[in-house]
C-alpha cells in the first residue's frame, strides 16, 4: 500500500533576501548608477545615447549571465543591479532630455510600461514576489521590472527635483520621508508586503538619484560641485565594504511537491 504525502520544501532564490542591508547596499547601487551615469555622459562627454547604449549593452550581458548561473551570487546579483541603475540613468536623462518627452512624460510613460510588466507577471505566475524568482521565466519578469523601476525613479527624482521647484536636497527629504512612511506600514499594518516591496524598491531609485545630483552638480544648481568620478569611487567602495560586512543570504520560497512514502 502506497501513501502520497504532501511536503513543503524549500528552493533558494537567486535574489538575497529582503533585510535592512539589502535596503543598504540598493540605496548606494543607486546613488552609484546616478554619478557613474553622470560620469560617462557628462564628464567623459559621451552623451546620453552612446551612454545608453553602453550600460545597456553590460546589463543584457550580466542579466544573462544571472539566469544562466544557477545559485545566488551577491557580487554577480549587485553588479547587474549597478548596471540596470546606471542604464536607467541615462535612458531616462536620455527620453527626458534628448527626446524631448519631459520629466512628466517619461515618469508617466515608464509608470505605465512597469505596471504592464507586473501585470503580466502576475498573470503568468500568480504573484510577483521576489521570493519566487529562481527560473527563467520569473527572472525575465523580474528583471524587467526591476529596469523599468530603475528608470522610472530616476525619472521621478529629476520630476520632483527640477520641475516641482523642490532641489535635490529636497527631493531627497521627500523620497527619505516617504520610505519611512512605508517602514510604518510595514511594521504597524498588515499592507501586502509584495506592493510594499515594489514601491519601495521605486522610491529608493529616486532616493539614490537625488543624492547623486547633490553630491556632483554645481553649486548654483543646489548641488556640491563633486568630481563624479570621485564620488563614484567612494560609494563603489562604501558597497563593496557593505557586501563584505553585511551577510548577504539568498532568498527562500515555499513549493510543494509529492514525496511517495511506502508503508
Amino acid at each position: 500500500m502506497q501513501d502520497y504525502t504532501k511536503r513543503s520544501i524549500v528552493s533558494e532564490s537567486k535574489v538575497p533576501e529582503v533585510t535592512l542591508g539589502f535596503w543598504i547596499v540598493k540605496i548606494a547601487a543607486t546613488t552609484l548608477g546616478e554619478t557613474g551615469g553622470d560620469t560617462v555622459t557628462m564628464t567623459l562627454n559621451w552623451g546620453y545615447l552612446a551612454g545608453t547604449c553602453l550600460f545597456l549593452a553590460a546589463m543584457i550581458v550580466l542579466v544573462a549571465a544571472q539566469v544562466r548561473t544557477k545559485t545566488f551570487h551577491p557580487a554577480l546579483y549587485w553588479a547587474t543591479i549597478v548596471a540596470s541603475t546606471t542604464f536607467g540613468t541615462t535612458m531616462a536623462d536620455f527620453a527626458d532630455r534628448s527626446l524631448g518627452i519631459g520629466y512628466t512624460g517619461g515618469s508617466t510613460l515608464l509608470l505605465t510600461c512597469l505596471v504592464l510588466v507586473l501585470g503580466l507577471w502576475y498573470r503568468s505566475e500568480g504573484t510577483i514576489s521576489v521570493d519566487s524568482v529562481s527560473t527563467p521565466r520569473v527572472e525575465a519578469f523580474y528583471w524587467a521590472a526591476i529596469t523599468f523601476s530603475q528608470t522610472l525613479g530616476t525619472a521621478l527624482g529629476d520630476w520632483i527635483a527640477d520641475t516641482g521647484d523642490m532641489g535635490y536636497r529636497g527631493g531627497a527629504l521627500i523620497f527619505a520621508a516617504g520610505l519611512a512612511v512605508l517602514a510604518a506600514l510595514y511594521f504597524w499594518t498588515r499592507v501586502s508586503r509584495v506592493t510594499l516591496f515594489w514601491v519601495a524598491f521605486i522610491l529608493t531609485r529616486p532616493l539614490g538619484a537625488t543624492v547623486g545630483d547633490f553630491l556632483d552638480k554645481p553649486l548654483d544648481h543646489g548641488g556640491l560641485a563633486l568630481s563624479r568620478p570621485l564620488a563614484s569611487a567612494v560609494i563603489a567602495a562604501f558597497m563593496v565594504a557593505c557586501l563584505l560586512l553585511i551577510p548577504q543570504r539568498a532568498g527562500q520560497h515555499p513549493g510543494n511537491r509529492q514525496v511517495t512514502e511506502q508503508a
